[in-house]
């Protein structure tokens, strides 16, 4: 028998679902419902653009190997195609049969064209006349000529025409820029909300775009485009300019999916699919609007905050003191931060007050996802202004964030910071900054260890640590990190940090192996691991064997999971959960027991080959004993809870924990929030209670 593995693809696909059913509980607030089956249409959407895309390829180049799994590229793409035919199903159904209905009663109306009154009617005519119709271009579709090129992720309303005098037939195409949003809003009497879906009144409006015709049918459809179009970097002497040429073919590549209203007329089916080269296998029947992403917008609606989850604001972290300088609370004591429970704003705040500290002499940072206003790129530019040394690697293969990541390399190059596009054959993910300080004649290194990106935005929605220190060898290591990533030298063992490629995967098989041997011994055995995705066969075999030694293991995994829970010979000893909250689990911890001198790591890299094989990454051990035993209480909260923590099964599927009767409910992110509030609050009271003597002038 061959080690049990579980598809990668089908794994993702079942994670989904765990996003899917937040958005059917009953007891969740109405607006948290929607945001859940907007992230699940968004999530899919990437899926299509990398993964299906990815497997087409495949299939297409007549590639009949199986992966680890057992499934070809074929038959994968169809086990998909089922999957996620029964997963549309069920968001339509939600959103029709629920959602819509219950905002309807909590005064939020989406209103179709025939609900309209006649003063509706004028403001949405006038509302289509003054801010849409000039931004709209027309594509004619030429039965005999080549079809118009389509743009992807965009609502296409197709269109019918009749000329009363031919009695002539064609067709059309009106793509609707992203720009315009989804939603026209509608004045309606007393408080409440009403909208227009955007396509709908450019359906209802459509004759003002063809004169002396007539719209006899419309149908919105919107087309996904395979996104895995990857750099030839051999051949690219600027990838800059390489990116962009990139990010042109994504939006006209293959067609992997066409999301069609199932209440299209057929001709339009038929013109639609020729237009985007869609297969029958390509097309996703969908019973309402396409492009349920969109509706995340709706979640958000001001004046509705009673529909959605009560604030949880970020806290000030104890080990933070109000008013002093970073660099002065880092050299007192290492800093570990819990975000978005802690505040990041320390982060920034040393960024920040590098920029313009005139002792401050180098700042050195990746940058993968920033966001669109960032202050950390603002305070780069700054230093780069005051004569600091900047230096930015900028990844440009962040996948989708590549033109933000452009755009905001050639602003920092501007103000003089240097920057390196990322190093060659590999996307670099490590989460560091590195700031060079002189200080009483001699310089000091204050470092800045991740799990999550440098992104205030983000920042507030995943869970992610912070490390911050100023230990000569940390500092050592990271001046190495970026001499090596720059100068394109190798990543070789460092005295703490651990880098992949060249040393995490086989530091982390060690380890395993290290736990293993123990059980054997009759010794006290045991691994927790928290990722966002297991696929690394590598990794799941020494898993297995530590399983099989007698190794306790504890696994919590956001999203993909191949390796296989409850085989009785492979994994009896492997827990899997996976926990779907208000936050985006993001932050990679891992625990060896160790004989009772555990390690524990933070670290930027999931456990995926991808990430140990073909990406920079960094595993960061964390050896100050109060930080390690915060960490480990940390690991361990997660497998109490007992509301919002799934347990994965044998055949990939996941099944929601019940609480025992009579056990008390426990949410860990709630647990995590409230601990972070206890503890902001105790420490400012222990301030306010500190008395400071008063020093008389003189």
């Amino acid at each position: 028998m061959s080690t049990p593995y579980l598809n990668r693809e089908l794994s993702w696909v079942e994670f989904n679902q765990r996003v899917l059913n937040e958005a059917l509980r009953e007891d969740l607030p109405l607006l948290e419902r929607v945001k859940f089956l907007a992230i699940t249409a968004s999530n899919l959407d990437e899926f299509f653009q990398v993964r299906i895309g990815g497997l087409m390829l495949l299939r297409r180049s007549g590639r009949k190997t199986p992966d680890a799994s057992g499934l070809t590229p074929a038959k994968n793409l169809t086990a998909l195609r089922q999957r996620i035919l029964k997963m549309c199903a069920d968001q339509y159904s939600l959103l029709t049969g629920t959602l819509v209905p219950a905002l309807i009663k909590a005064n939020i109306h989406p209103l179709q064209p025939g609900d309209l009154t006649v003063a509706q009617a004028a403001q949405m005519a006038a509302a289509f006349e003054d801010s849409i119709f000039p931004l709209l271009t027309p594509l004619a579709v030429d039965a005999t000529g080549a079809p118009p090129i389509v743009p992807a992720l965009q609502i296409i309303v197709a269109c019918r025409l009749l000329d009363p005098e031919t009695q002539g037939v064609r067709q059309a195409l009106i793509p609707i820029p992203e720009i315009l949003g989804r939603r026209v809003n509608i004045a309606i009497e007393g408080e409440g909300h009403a909208f227009l879906l955007i396509e709908d009144l450019v359906a209802l409006h459509a004759g003002q775009l063809f004169p002396g015709e007539t719209v006899t049918a419309t149908t919105a459809f919107r087309v996904t485009r395979n996104g895995d179009i990857a750099v030839q970097e051999e051949d690219a002497i600027d990838l800059a300019g390489e990116m962009e040429d990139v990010l042109t073919a994504r939006r006209f590549a293959d067609t992997v999916r066409l999301e069609l209203r199932s209440d299209a007329p057929r001709d339009l089916v038929r013109m639609i699919q020729h237009v985007t080269g869609a297969t029958p296998l390509e097309v996703y029947r969908v019973d309402g609007p396409p492009g349920l992403a969109s509706f995340m917008e709706l979640a958000f609606l001001s004046g509705f905050d009673h529909l959605r989850d009560a604030d949880w604001p970020a806290q000030n972290s104890p080990a933070i003191t109000p008013g002093a300088s970073m660099f002065e609370t880092i050299a007192s004591n290492d800093v570990l931060l819990f975000h978005p429970y802690e505040s990041f704003e320390p982060v920034l705040r040393l960024i920040e007050e590098a920029a313009e500290d005139p002792d401050v002499i180098a700042i050195k940072q990746v940058l993968y996802r920033t966001a669109r206003k960032s202050r950390i790129i603002d305070a780069l530019i700054k230093a780069a202004e005051n004569g600091k040394h900047v230096t930015a690697l900028v990844e440009l293969k962040a996948r989708f964030d590549e033109a933000r990541n452009l755009d905001r390399a050639d602003e920092l190059q501007r103000a003089g910071a240097q920057i390196v596009y990322g190093v060659k054959g590999l996307k670099t993910h490590a989460k560091i900054c590195l700031i060079v300080r002189r200080e009483s004649g001699h310089l000091r290194r204050y470092v800045h260890l991740g799990t999550g990106n440098y992104n205030e935005t983000t920042s507030k929605l995943y869970t992610d640590l912070s490390y911050l220190t100023c230990k000569p060898e940390y500092g050592n290591d990271a001046s190495l990190f970026f001499n090596a990533v720059t100068g394109r030298s190798k990543l070789l063992r460092f005295q703490r940090l651990v880098p992949a490629p060249t040393a995490m995967k086989q530091g982390l098989l060690d380890l395993i192996a290290g736990e293993a041997e123990r059980a054997k011994q009759g010794l006290p055995a045991r691994i927790i691991g928290k990722v966002n995705s297991l696929q690394d066969p590598d990794i799941i075999n020494a898993l297995y064997k530590a399983s099989q030694a007698g190794v306790e293991i504890r696994l919590n995994i956001r999203g993909i999971c191949c390796l296989k829970p409850g085989d009785p010979k492979y994994s009896k000893n492997i827990e899997v959960i996976s926990v779907i909250d208000r936050f985006l689990e993001h932050a990679r911890l891992f625990y060896f027991h160790q004989g009772g001198d555990a390690e524990v790591y933070i670290a930027s890299a999931d456990w995926m080959t991808r990430n140990l094989e073909k990406r920079v990454e960094l595993m960061v051990p964390i050896e100050e004993p109060a930080l390690k035993r915060r960490l480990v209480r940390i690991l361990e909260s997660y497998f109490q809870d007992n509301t919002q923590a799934s347990r994965l099964l044998p055949d990939g599927s996941s099944q929601r924990r019940v609480r025992a009767k009579g056990q008390k409910a426990f949410r860990v992110q709630d647990h995590f929030y409230h601990q972070a509030k206890k503890a902001a609050k105790a420490r400012e009271h222990e301030r306010s209670m500190t008395f400071e003597p008063h020093v008389p002038a003189e």
